[in-house]
């Protein structure tokens, strides 16, 4: 197992002589390997406010969960994610804890993560929300490599404020660009972007219709047809459902060509969770949401 640390942060008189703000910026990259019929560490690399650390797994996969020890991600700062999935392996990848992206006042802050999955590899990506304040700005970046024998699941949901707090995102700007392969063909590709006005923009009904909270979640494998059918039987079909209260969400699901998207809306983060985690847990054969999820 090779483990590198980058070099230690500016110091902070250095900041203030070069009259620039100071930033957080983050490298972090796990790479993996098949040893005894367990999924091993073989790369860990950390650099500046990224961390990773790995919890103790019993069933011979491994669970990474990846922290931002700066606490939030404001215009101008950068964090870039790299992880690989040796052939064979398991590798679930999760967050300690909502993203917070602050008010910024110059500049927008970027988060690019890229997953090579090999033959026969599998892994999740399951980061937990991001919450974007008002006139905050975040361009997200996901590039992912599969093998033609490997799987994915993956979900990246975003809140507009926090509505049990009162707060909103009234201005601003999102930009999520995600681009999955499959032995280098371009499998799935979708940009969103939410600039200006993103209340306004929010509210129309071709857009969030009103609603704050949304995901994205995407299934590559062979078991896409099976989980369509196991998610029906949970009670969510292949259209989007009606509103018809506060509490909704709305669903949509589609299967194509050994792939699986369901889109979720709902009106605050809580809804929102307690209708993607079912969903989760079904696409992962039964096993439940990392437990950083509920701490």
């Amino acid at each position: 197992m090779n483990v590198h640390h980058g070099p230690a942060s500016l110091p902070q008189e250095s900041v203030v002589a070069t009259g620039r703000p100071q930033r957080a910026n983050g490298r972090g990259r796990l790479e993996t390997k098949l040893l005894g019929g367990r999924t091993r560490l073989d790369v860990l690399f950390q650099d500046g406010c990224a961390k990773i650390r790995i919890p103790e797994s019993f069933d011979g996969r491994m669970e990474a969960v990846l922290i931002n020890s700066s606490g939030g991600l404001t215009g101008g700062d950068r964090m870039g994610w790299s992880f690989n999935a040796a052939p064979g392996t398991h590798l679930t990848l999760t967050t300690q804890a909502c993203e917070k992206i602050y008010k910024a006042s110059a500049d927008t802050a970027l988060v690019e993560t890229s997953i090579n999955v090999g033959d026969g590899a599998c892994v999740h990506w399951l980061p937990q929300e991001s919450i974007l304040f008002d006139r905050a700005s975040l361009t997200r970046r996901l590039e992912v490599d599969l093998h033609e024998n490997a799987e994915l699941l993956g979900v990246e949901a975003i809140l507009l404020g926090r509505k049990a707090m009162g707060e909103a995102m009234r201005e601003g700007m999102v930009r999520d660009r995600w681009r999955i392969r499959r032995a280098g063909k371009l499998i799935h590709a979708e940009d969103l972007a939410l600039s200006g006005a993103v209340a306004d923009v929010a509210a129309e009904q071709a857009v969030l219709g009103g609603n704050v909270a949304f995901a994205t979640l995407i299934y590559a494998g062979p078991k896409a047809e099976a989980h369509k059918a196991a998610l029906e039987r949970l009670g969510h079909g292949g259209g989007i459902g009606k509103s018809r209260g506060p509490g909704d969400v709305f669903v949509g699901i589609s299967v194509w060509n050994d792939k699986l998207i369901a889109r979720f809306i709902g009106s605050d983060g809580f809804t929102l969770r307690k209708s993607v985690v079912p969903v989760i847990s079904v696409l992962r054969d039964g096993a439940s949401v990392p437990k950083v999820w509920t701490l």
